[in-house]
């Protein structure tokens, strides 16, 4: 794992595969690290050679992206988790971390990301209805017609 550990702005960032992903935050957390501060998504299907990761993580579409805080001793470190376009499947935190349950069904409903185990894997915020993914890059933005009356502004 230390070769993919970065030091960015004085924070450790860690870069693990989806299956050392669950091994890894049962250490962080044995180790004092006892808050998941956010869970999130990126999609980057428009930047699909970045440079930003180590060379030993193959980039990959989808990217977790956890923040976790040690209380005791004000340390905070950045898990970036390279997620398959194929395949977006990862392990849910739940069992580890259960406040992240709102955040996991919030990646499920914007980019499409499953996370396996996960107690109620549905829609959070888009109606249950709703087809596709809206924060995945490939999702029609599409336009919404709006009227404006004239303005009786005095000139």
């Amino acid at each position: 794992m230390s070769d993919s550990t970065v030091d960015v702005s004085g924070q450790r960032v860690l870069h693990p595969g989806v299956d050392e992903f669950i091994d890894l935050v049962t250490e962080l957390k044995a180790e004092g690290f006892n808050m998941v501060v956010d869970l999130t998504a990126v999609d980057y299907s428009a930047f699909p050679n970045r440079e930003d990761l180590p060379e030993n993580v193959r980039p990959e579409r989808f990217e977790i992206v956890i923040s976790m805080i040690n209380h005791q001793t004000r340390e905070r470190v950045r898990l970036r988790i390279q997620i398959q376009e194929e395949n977006p499947v990862a392990p849910s935190l739940f069992d580890l971390y259960p406040g992240t349950e709102a955040m996991e069904r919030e990646v499920y409903d914007m980019f499409g990301i499953s996370f396996s185990d996960h107690p109620d894997l549905t829609r959070i915020l888009m109606p249950e209805d709703w087809v596709g993914h809206p924060l995945r890059k490939d999702f029609s933005t599409g336009q919404i017609p709006v009227q404006f009356k004239a303005s009786k502004a005095k000139r």
